[in-house]
């Protein structure tokens, strides 16, 4: 490494886990400065956060075996640079931009700083138009706003992880304006070379990026990959003039590393158990997705909700930023109803007669309306019957679940498992499609018919 400040030298005090105390007697560094080891310079950490006037806790990025007690590192007096360019697209990296692809080297047109730095956005935009998915029920209740975010919220094994993946199959590629960047915080390996060989097979990867830091990385990488990756998606809005898609599998993941560097550098947690920085962190991370008169960044956030509860401190704490609230259902994937998402828990600032049309926010209310009725009626037809209902309840209850089953959809992403093709719906065919169940056209249909169908026209 060239231009070392030599001067700026300091010694290590501890190392526990993967923080790492750093003593500086003369000139002390910056925060988020890299600092490598005198004896191997391929020995990086980043420091992170004071400990004493001249001690300062720091992230080792890469194994601690070769950092002992009273070695020398010195300060570059730069921060984690991260390669950006074209080069990048159709590529696989880390969180440092080293290829985990195996395709050869990268050549960037430069290197930028992955941290935020403070800086006024010359004109931040909102479209007033929404990206369809081709998911039904995510385009009719809650429908994604081109520049907006997205979550997807869900606990442990109900589709979270296909859900992002089939919507980034179906709308990657949409144009030639258009890039994908995908962040891969703290989830597993094999998901990601599922996602690297799909986008790979569609033809899609030429024009995606996807950034890697798998849960079997140490916790101060896998809290990097997120800002590497949301540096790489400025660099295509604000250089290149693109539109970017950010995908990002798992924010919580993101919450949960910083949870862990926190404990290790001996923070006082909140009443919660969560890192009192916890908020600030999800700022600094959310607030640089933004769409300007360069480029439009839409984000899509795949959510993990620890044992379902949506009241928990580092699932509420991304809430604010999210235009899209789409809630994935134990209950619904019980029953075998896939995208197994609760369609009351769904909301969206998209959906507006402004920016949907009337049609679209008519029926989407009226739906939902239909739904929660249906809802109330579910305890009455556990305890006596359908057919105790009033005719007027009935009808309601059955359309309920025409709905609820139309709603349902084959992904393209689980064809190889399911054995049956998938199909990416347009909005305008579900729209009419529901408002003709809302309408009683089908109700001489039976339900079960509705279940996994694309469109009613057989289109």
């Amino acid at each position: 490494m060239e231009n070392l400040k030599t001067n700026q030298k300091g010694k290590i005090v501890s190392v526990r886990g993967q923080i790492v105390k750093v003593k500086f007697e003369e000139a002390k560094p910056a925060i988020h400065d890299l600092l490598v080891s005198e004896k191997d310079q391929n020995t990086k950490m980043e420091v992170y956060a004071s400990a004493s006037t001249d001690t300062f806790f720091c992230l080792a990025l890469s194994a601690t075996n070769k950092i002992t007690r009273g070695s020398v590192v010195i300060n570059t007096g730069n921060p984690i640079l991260f390669p950006v360019g074209p080069a990048l697209l159709g590529r696989a990296v880390n969180f440092a931009g080293q290829i985990s692809d195996g395709s050869g080297e990268i050549k960037a047109e430069g290197w930028v700083p992955i941290r935020s730095v403070s800086k006024q956005l010359d004109g931040v935009m909102e479209t007033g138009k929404i990206i369809e998915t081709g998911i039904k029920v995510i385009d009719l209740f809650a429908p994604l706003p081109r520049g907006g975010k997205m979550g997807l919220f869900g606990g442990a094994g109900v589709g979270k992880t296909l859900l992002l993946t089939e919507t980034l199959h179906n709308i990657v590629g949409g144009g030639e304006n258009t890039v994908s960047v995908f962040a891969g915080v703290g989830e597993r390996s094999r998901e990601g070379l599922e996602l690297y060989h799909a986008l790979k097979d569609s033809g899609a990867l030429s024009s995606s990026t996807l950034v890697f830091g798998s849960m079997g990385e140490n916790p101060a990488v896998r809290f990097l990959t997120a800002f590497s990756s949301v540096t790489l998606a400025e660099y295509y809005r604000e250089n290149m003039k693109k539109d970017v898609l950010f995908f990002i599998d798992n924010v919580f993941r993101l919450a949960q590393a910083g949870s862990e560097v926190s404990t290790l550098t001996n923070r006082i947690p909140s009443e919660d158990g969560y890192q009192a920085t916890l908020e600030s962190e999800m700022a600094e991370f959310h607030e640089r997705l933004a769409s300007t008169k360069s480029g439009i960044i839409s984000a899509i956030e795949a959510i993990y909700v620890p044992s379902d509860d949506l009241l928990d401190y580092g699932v509420q704490a991304i809430s604010p930023y999210l235009d899209s609230v789409v809630v994935l259902s134990r209950d619904v994937y019980k029953r075998g109803l896939l995208p197994a998402i609760d369609i009351i828990g769904c909301s969206s600032s998209a959906l507006s007669p402004e920016i949907v049309g009337k049609d679209h926010y008519r029926v989407s209310l009226a739906a939902k309306s239909l739904l929660k009725e249906a809802a109330g009626l579910e305890r009455i037809v556990s305890l006596v019957g359908e057919a105790e209902l009033s005719p007027g309840d009935r009808i309601t209850y059955t359309r309920a679940k025409k709905v609820t089953n139309y709603m349902t959809q084959r992904f393209f992403v689980a064809e190889a498992q399911k054995g049956e093709k998938g199909r990416a719906v347009p909005v305008a065919s579900t729209v009419a499609d529901t408002a003709a169940i809302l309408a009683g056209k089908y109700d001489a249909v039976p339900e079960d018919k509705f279940l996994f169908v694309g469109t009613l026209d057989g289109r």
